[in-house]
């Protein structure tokens, strides 16, 4: 490629009106294609591989380079995440069903939400739900989606949702599902007047989920520890966080 892509986050008048406006067109990553990676020296000690939805999203090419990735990851029995970030804006005039339903069958752990899982993979979404359902009707819908996703691709084993949702003018609520080892728990609810930016907090519930997972700790924990982090995003401006282990316990302790 002749560059390194880019993006560019516009911010308006309040954190409902930002923008995001993709630069990737011959970018390094843009262009990537199969045969130009040595897997086998890339995933040398490599127990797990975690990848997002962004990736496949620039192009056919790319696309055809993350299921290399995957099908030796698979071969050397490495763990593999997913994160079903979906931007239409990528895709364009593909289909991302087509692109994610080939990639979907190499991976443990999925992470996203009833939404994106609906646009990426066609699991059915309830049309009548709107920002106003009540939070047990979103958990039902949640527990729905991980079943499916769990009976459509074998290989997976662990199904994350998360749900956000604006309060006022700069407000949130937030909490997140987790379907693991045959049990179905979720999070305390999140809830703040005011944040500073949304960007990155995915990434920081994903860290927070495969810490969890790694660990092997019981699913209720996961779950609390993962959704704090991302909450905790939520109060940081920039793409990076700064959080630390012991910060996140606390924010845990209080919402209980």
């Amino acid at each position: 490629g002749e560059r390194i892509g880019s993006y560019y986050l516009l911010q308006g008048s309040d954190l409902k009106n930002h923008s995001v406006i993709y630069d990737r067109t011959h970018s390094s990553f843009g262009e990537l294609k199969k045969g130009m990676f040595s897997w086998d020296h890339i995933l040398q000690d490599v127990s797990w591989f975690h990848f997002s939805a962004i990736s496949p999203a620039l192009n056919d090419s790319v696309a055809a380079v993350c299921l290399e990735a995957l099908q030796a990851a698979s071969k050397r029995n490495i763990t593999i995440s997913v994160d079903l970030n979906h931007r239409p804006k990528l895709w364009k005039q593909r289909n991302p069903h087509d692109v994610m339903s080939v990639l979907l069958p190499y991976c443990d752990v999925v992470m996203g939400n009833i939404w994106s899982a609906h646009d990426l993979l066609g699991i059915p979404l309830d049309p009548h739900l709107i920002q106003t359902s009540d939070r047990t009707t979103f958990l039902q819908h949640a527990y729905e989606t991980s079943i499916r996703i769990l009976k459509r691709f074998a290989r997976v084993k662990t199904v994350a949702c998360t749900f956000r949702f604006e309060e006022g003018e700069q407000g949130i609520l937030y909490y997140a599902t987790l379907y693991s080892a045959h049990q179905w728990v979720y999070s305390s609810v999140y809830r703040s007047d005011q944040i500073l930016d949304k960007v990155g907090t995915g990434d920081c519930f994903m860290a927070g989920l495969i810490q969890g997972l790694y660990k092997h700790l019981p699913e209720r924990e996961i779950i609390q520890f993962a959704a704090a982090a991302g909450f905790g995003k939520f109060f940081e401006m920039g793409d990076a966080t700064r959080q630390d282990l012991e910060s996140i316990k606390a924010r845990i302790q209080l919402y209980v």
